[in-house]
């Protein structure tokens, strides 16, 4: 029990990174796109792995959280930057969630046409995730976040293996190559495996369990192997899925289209299987998002007047901005359709990880703030330099 209790911040972080923005978005671009796009998962899995390591490396080299090396180490540049960046992020994030949400209540009981049922389905998780995160213990959240992994994993990947996928194109689409349709999609996918802005709050989940120097850091290693193994399957067996079938619409009945492909290979009780990893992905990532972003945003304002905060969760602007994330991107629910909201929430999350690797690149690799080491290697630095080119290559594109 105590090795899995370890486990814990890994299973945390995979429940929160994968959600809407890898089943979703990893879908619609493999139904918009095709197995061409395949390729994005593992790249993303392993990019986000180094992103990952490299965080828990710093932290445990000196204690500081990303976040706090960047306010103290690297000026005010970074934090006009990650303040404007974690507000759009919120609410674009926000918006995705709940209508991802919204999307797998109307797979379960559709109230009214599609679109009020997604709406009504939406207010309901959110609303339920607002409660949770502030009423809850983080032992609670740790619990809650499991189960919803465990179930998730396991419906998605074998719905996919269940579909009897060209296993010839699957092969094609590991090797890398730019979409006819353009790069958009390809951005997404990237942006939404594995996380993007969630994957800062890994850092305190880290500093929950009291991990530091060598051990530490031996420890998280096993742990984000296990969390990125669980999210790369998972990626490509949504995308496989997506690749299968003809997303119609705006999405609104996207649960109930792969719930049905399911069912034709299992009969009914494949369904409600499916179904339920539906909603545990992303109501996860809701739980998840909602208990990070206002810890971020908390331990911002603190870092920024020259203080840290002990306790996030007691203050006043916690809970203002956990009862903002709840709430206002809901409107989105009424003004935008799924297929926007994915589009946007992936690129959006993309577009935070050249500035992880530049940072992780000048900070990971000066002996006088981690030691020699902690330093970055040769295949962190390569991963990462090669990252950056990729990126300004797609911006470019």
């Amino acid at each position: 029990m105590s090795r899995l209790r370890q486990l814990g911040p890994g299973i945390l972080l995979a429940a929160t990174t994968v959600g809407a923005g890898d089943l979703l978005t990893a879908s619609l671009a493999g139904s918009e796109a095709g197995l061409v796009v395949l390729w994005a998962v593992p790249g993303g899995v392993i990019l986000k792995w180094t992103l990952s390591e490299g965080l828990a490396r710093w932290q445990m080299a000196t204690g500081e959280t990303l976040l706090e090396g960047w306010v103290l180490r690297l000026g005010r540049w970074i934090q006009w930057f990650f303040l404007v960046y974690l507000l759009l992020f919120s609410m674009v994030t926000g918006g995705a969630l709940v209508t991802a949400c919204g999307v797998a209540g109307t797979g379960f009981y559709q109230i009214g046409d599609p679109n009020t049922s997604k709406i009504v389905w939406g207010v309901i998780h959110s609303l339920a995730g607002l409660a949770l995160v502030r009423l809850g213990s983080f032992r609670l959240f740790e619990i809650l976040m499991s189960g919803c992994v465990a179930i998730m994993s396991a419906s998605v990947v074998l719905t996919a293996v269940l579909l009897r996928p060209d296993w010839g194109a699957i092969a094609r689409g590991i090797v890398p190559s730019i979409p006819a349709s353009g790069p958009a999609w390809l951005l997404a996918v990237l942006g939404g495996i594995g996380g993007t802005m969630t994957l800062l709050s890994y850092s305190y989940w880290i500093r929950e369990e009291g991990r530091s120097g060598r051990q530490g850091l031996k420890a998280c290693r096993i742990d984000l192997a296990l969390s990125y193994v669980m999210t790369g399957l998972f990626g490509m067996s949504v995308v496989i899925i997506g690749s299968r079938i003809h997303l119609r619409g705006e999405g609104v009945d996207l649960a109930l289209v792969l719930a049905d492909q399911l069912a034709g290979a299992l009969g009914p009780i494949g369904k409600w299987i499916f179904l339920a990893g539906f909603w545990g992905t992303v109501f996860s990532s809701v739980l998840g998002c909602w208990q990070s972003l206002p810890h971020l945003f908390v331990d911002f304002l603190g870092l920024a007047r020259g203080r840290r905060v002990a306790d996030p969760r007691s203050t006043r602007a916690y809970q203002i901005y956990l009862l903002g994330i709840a709430t206002l991107p809901l409107l989105l629910l009424w003004t935008t359709p799924v297929r926007q909201i994915q589009l946007v929430f992936g690129i959006l999350g993309a577009l935070f990880l050249p500035l992880l690797c530049f940072t992780l690149l000048l900070m990971n690799n000066r002996p006088a703030w981690v030691g020699r080491e902690f330093r970055n290697g040769l295949v962190s630095n390569a991963i990462l330099t090669a990252a950056l080119l990729f990126f300004a290559y797609l911006g470019f594109r």
